[in-house]
């Protein structure tokens, strides 16, 4: 498997929608290993009796890489975007159709948002009808989202290389001295199962530290996402998928996924599926640094968690949800982003 990527490129156009649908599925070559799946306990890594009973003990925290950022005329130079390859396990079942949970007459709602927001707020990320659909999964490359809990609560995530995450930057609880709180990542992660365990950060790459905390400004969101080095190779049982940076070409087509884990729908334990997304790469902006808008429906839980497209019948992810206004949606990506994936992949493979 190739992990040492280069500053490949590559323009083509995605696959719209109903190609995607044509690309017939796969099954695994062998099969899968028998694995012991890791218990996920906040426990020290020394001997746990010696801890005295009603300790609060917590994983430990990593450190982060700060990563300069590309200009434009870096990218430029290149003509065309920057991309990584993606993998599929011999022993993965390959299908792009999602398996859906059976539609019901009335969605169950684990948080009624009007109710929740004092009836003021609903409608801004939510875009009548909600198009978002709860689904069970571990064929690729579903198997390779997951997600994402700190202690600043739980968001989405995606892996994009075989001990590396792709999640949004204001999940990471930053703190002093290139230092981080603990970070976890469950792929597959649903009402409580993780069929594929639970890593751990030990790194955080960033291009800028995104809190969230006053809300999320113009120029933080062409930075809301970090690459977590994790503790295990646990990509090798999942997967990754390749990425690919952003390009304007590709504005108002609807070919991009997304998979996320909402707090209204399902409370952040099972993850919902949204298919025929539109990006529009901001105006102002060029494809190294840019956010996206896009009207996808979204709500708090899936930040991190990824659009993805389809080329020559492989995923890749181009940007991870961010943040909303009263009119609209926004995800980060762009080369810079692909730029981070590369470093983070080439320094810990």
């Amino acid at each position: 498997m190739k992990t040492n990527d280069s500053l490949a490129v590559a323009a083509d156009q995605p696959m719209t929608a109903e190609e995607v649908l044509r690309i017939p599925a796969r099954k695994a070559r062998v099969e899968p290993p028998l694995v012991k799946i890791a218990q996920d306990e906040n426990l020290p890594a020394d001997d746990p009796e010696k801890v005295p009973l009603g300790t609060r003990v917590f994983p430990a925290g990593s450190r982060s890489i700060a990563v300069e950022r590309l200009t434009q005329q870096e990218v430029l130079a290149l003509s065309k975007p920057l991309e990584t390859t993606g993998y599929i396990p011999e022993f993965a079942d390959f299908n792009p159709k999602v398996k859906l949970e059976p539609k019901r007459d009335a969605k169950p709602k684990f948080i009624d948002r009007e109710e929740f927001m004092g009836g003021t707020v609903g409608v801004e990320t939510i875009f009548s009808p909600d198009q978002r659909q709860v689904f069970n999964d571990t064929n690729y490359p579903w198997r390779c989202s997951g997600r994402v809990d700190s202690p600043l609560g739980f968001a989405s995530g995606v892996m994009v290389g075989p001990r590396h995450l792709l999640t949004c930057s204001h999940i990471v609880d930053w703190q002093a001295n290139n230092s981080t709180g603990w970070l976890s990542f469950k792929p597959a992660f649903y009402n409580g199962s993780t069929p594929f365990g639970t890593a751990w950060a030990s790194l955080t790459y960033y291009k800028q530290k995104v809190t969230g905390g006053d809300g999320i400004n113009s120029t933080e969101l062409q930075y809301d996402y970090v690459v977590i080095v994790l503790n295990s190779r646990i990509g090798d049982q999942t997967g990754w998928l390749g990425s690919k940076s952003y390009t304007d070409s590709w504005d108002g087509g609807a070919y991009w996924a997304h998979v996320g884990y909402p707090g209204d729908l399902t409370g952040g334990q099972r993850p919902t599926y949204q298919g025929s997304i539109a990006l529009d790469g901001a105006n102002n902006l060029g494809d190294a640094h840019q956010y996206l808008n896009h009207r996808g429906d979204i709500w708090p839980g899936q930040s991190g968690g990824s659009f993805f497209g389809y080329w020559n019948g492989a995923p890749h992810t181009v940007c991870v949800q961010s943040a909303h206004n009263p009119s609209t949606n926004f995800a980060s990506g762009g080369s810079d982003m692909v730029d981070l994936i590369i470093r983070a992949r080439n320094e810990h493979p």
